[in-house]
């Protein structure tokens, strides 16, 4: 008797930080099993091995970005807020669609 295959699993999450205010924002994307095939492309269509710089410099944000599937090793850049273009836009774009921002425990 076969088992059946259990979903691949798609967590990203992005946290912005720093601004005027220093606030911190987190949204958190668990895309539904039949969406993993665009969450995957979104995902692999980033440089990241090669991250654009994160910025240094007061009141700017920076943006952290955390890829992670149940059959790949976890993925993570930090980008300024000047950089965030092209495919790193749109993953984030689309994390910030599809969830709510939440607010990071402070013990973290």
């Amino acid at each position: 008797m076969q088992r059946a295959t259990e979903p691949t699993r798609v967590v990203v999450t992005v946290v912005r930080s720093g601004g005027i205010a220093g606030l911190r924002r987190e949204w958190r994307a668990e895309p539904a099993p039949d969406a993993v095939d665009r969450w995957t492309a979104l995902i692999d269509g980033c440089p990241w091995d090669d991250p654009p710089a994160a910025e240094p410099g007061a009141d700017r944000y920076q943006w952290s970005i955390r890829a992670r599937r149940d059959d790949s090793p976890v993925r993570e850049a930090r980008i300024g807020d000047g950089h965030l273009a092209g495919p790193w836009r749109t993953l984030v774009d689309e994390v910030r669609a599809e969830s709510r921002p939440r607010r990071p425990d402070r013990a973290r």
